[in-house]
């Protein structure tokens, strides 16, 4: 019999998992509502907050340790997420927000690109961004993209538009997915071509407002003519499903351990206001209807986390996670919304006010079942993959129960 492998951290690592909680509750959670105004003095805020996360050693824990990085091993960065995820701004705050940029450019990019832009992402200095999604076409289908580039003597010329490219307003270089080769097998016509936002003719049209997303910078871009060297090609030409995947897949593992972390500071701020609100003679725990709050609250949590943690495993162990990664997507974005929903609703009226994160922590619970794949697409891969595959042997627990 096959025994998933344990996930139990180190000494050395619980220690330094404590030294994160301690950040994100004593120095970043207070300062949310001023990072909330996205203003000057929210600027200084999280500026600090960087300095601070770099003095005490809690700075990109899980990028490599040749780039001054933490080094963590994968299965301790991915746990490492789950306290990171506390606070909406907890990413950019301890510098795990470039994370899947810096690997990016670390296996595909070339010398010159890893060695202009990797330090920059990794000290904060600019911000991680990808031009995918457009609005003209589905973005759960990536093969329908529109924008291309033209190979015009040494330079590639971009024409398209796209929207949802989060952070451009603020980044040095868009990561921008565009057809290639439109002769080429469907999934060899597109590439990854590094654009500096400064470039003439990349215009940022608007930073559109969503649900959930205060400061969520999620820019729509225009490429009009847009010039940059041929030597800007992320990775091969043909290969930008491969490399987005390559950054995509864990992403969506450190995704999931973080909307853990907001789960689990719902559930506290729940158990809370459960013990202290009373009504109808009994203070609210008394009551079965909340005690089933608690408890279904707990079983999810704990289910999602196991969930991912198996995911992250497999990956660590470079097996095929995709079944694993799209459960946790579909079912850690149910999850957050169910268990955020019931605290909320413990605190009445209170709940949906600014007095408490859980009106935002609610609003930024939906956006989780549409990002980085909508729930209905995970959905139909887990299926598809299962039936047509030897399902009695090769579903999630197989290697458990064999």
């Amino acid at each position: 019999m096959t025994t998933a492998a344990p996930t139990r951290p180190t000494k050395d690592f619980a220690e330094r998992r404590q030294d994160v909680r301690r950040f994100v509750d004593e120095e970043l959670i207070p300062r949310e509502p001023i990072l909330d105004r996205n203003d000057d003095s929210s600027a200084e805020a999280m500026a600090e907050l960087k300095r601070l996360a770099k003095e005490r050693g809690v700075w990109a824990l899980g990028h490599p340790a040749a780039i001054g990085g933490g080094g963590l091993p994968f299965m301790d960065y991915v746990m490492i997420n789950e306290i990171v995820g506390r606070s909406y701004w907890g990413t950019e705050a301890l510098g795990t927000l470039s994370f899947q940029d810096c690997l990016m450019l670390l296996e595909f990019g070339t010398e010159a690109q890893r060695a202009k832009w990797v330090p920059l992402l990794f000290e904060g200095v600019t911000g991680p961004t990808i031009g995918m999604t457009e609005p003209e076409v589905a973005g759960s289908d990536p093969t329908l993209v529109q924008s291309t580039a033209v190979l015009d003597g040494d330079e590639w010329v971009i024409n398209g538009h796209k929207w949802f490219t989060s952070g451009a307003n603020k980044a040095m270089y868009t990561s921008v997915f565009v057809k290639t080769d439109p002769d080429a097998p469907k999934h060899q016509q597109f590439s990854l071509i590094l654009v500096p936002t400064d470039t003439p003719g990349y215009r940022i049209e608007r930073v559109v407002r969503t649900m959930g997303h205060y400061g969520g910078n999620h820019c729509e871009v225009r490429y009009d003519n847009v010039r940059v060297p041929a030597e800007n090609l992320l990775g091969p030409r043909g290969g930008g499903f491969a490399v987005a995947q390559a950054r995509l897949g864990p992403g969506r593992i450190t995704h999931s351990m973080r909307w853990l972390g907001q789960a689990q500071r719902a559930f506290e701020i729940m158990c809370d206001r459960v013990q202290t609100r009373y009504a109808h003679g009994s203070v609210l725990a008394e009551k079965g209807e909340i005690q089933r709050y608690i408890a279904e609250s707990a079983a999810q949590i704990q289910a999602a986390r196991l969930m991912t943690l198996d995911a992250a495993r497999r990956i660590d162990a470079g097996q095929d996670a995709r079944v694993q990664i799209s459960l946790i997507k579909f079912f850690g974005a149910q999850m957050l919304h169910d268990v955020i929903d019931r605290a909320l609703q413990v605190h009445g009226a209170m709940g949906v006010t600014e007095d408490t994160p859980l009106e935002r922590m609610y609003r930024d619970a939906r956006y989780a079942r549409i990002y980085d794949g909508p729930d209905e697409v995970h959905r139909m891969v887990v299926a598809k993959r299962l039936l047509r595959r030897d399902y009695r042997n090769e579903a999630p627990w197989s290697e458990i129960v064999r």
